[in-house]
């Protein structure tokens, strides 16, 4: 469990990713990922493609933000 003033790490930002994909698969025809999958994509591939192992907590839109406190909070309560 990170600090909520700590940066994001890339696997953190994973393992949320991960979490949100297992709980609330993709779905259509065209296999969308979930809102608060698709919000904590973003992030995660801009910091594959500028190399970043870190990225602060106020980088991440506003869904991105709830959805990995959300999965922070998941984590907390298991």
């Amino acid at each position: 469990m990170q600090n909520p003033e700590s940066p994001i790490t890339l696997p953190a930002l994973e393992q949320a990713i991960n979490y949100w994909r297992n709980r609330l698969p993709a779905q259509g025809e065209d296999a969308r990922l979930c809102a608060e999958a698709a919000a904590l994509a973003v992030p995660y591939a801009d910091m594959i493609m500028a190399h970043a192992h870190e990225l602060p907590r106020a980088a991440l839109s506003e869904a991105a933000r709830a959805a990995f406190q959300q999965w922070e909070g998941a984590l907390k309560g298991a």
